[in-house]
């Protein structure tokens, strides 16, 4: 019978846990990588969605105050619009996006782990 001696084995386990490890150390900074882009992508896509709902109600109502704190826009993800008077007829506004990782519904912009996109515009009166 032809077969495998225990330090052919052993030699052969031992080179491919040696192979192993360095692939699934990639996989898993993969994996991490991606979950950070998903998560940088749709806060970008949620900031742009809410300015131009600012962007929409500023046209019928200029003279509301669009800033909020804290807003909830898709489960975890929390959105503080800033809204500063530049002039009588121009506003700018910024709008904050993050994904809320402690779970304390605050977005915190001192927390850069969670402040993932920032997104400003100015808005004027319409005549």
């Amino acid at each position: 019978m032809a077969g495998f001696t225990l330090t052919e084995v052993v030699i052969a386990s031992a080179l491919l846990i040696i192979a192993l490890v360095p692939i699934l150390k990639a996989l898993t900074a993969a994996h991490v990588s991606g979950r950070v882009i998903e998560r940088k992508t749709r806060c970008l896509m949620l900031a742009q969605a809410k300015l131009d709902d600012i962007r929409a109600r500023s046209v019928h109502d200029y003279t509301s105050t669009f800033t909020e704190m804290n807003t909830s826009l898709d489960g975890s993800y929390l959105c503080n619009v800033l809204d500063i008077p530049e002039g009588p007829d121009l506003r700018r506004i910024g709008v904050l996006v993050g994904y809320d990782l402690n779970g304390n519904n605050l977005l915190t912009p001192d927390y850069d782990e969670e402040l993932e996109v920032v997104l400003a515009t100015l808005i004027a009166r319409r005549q």
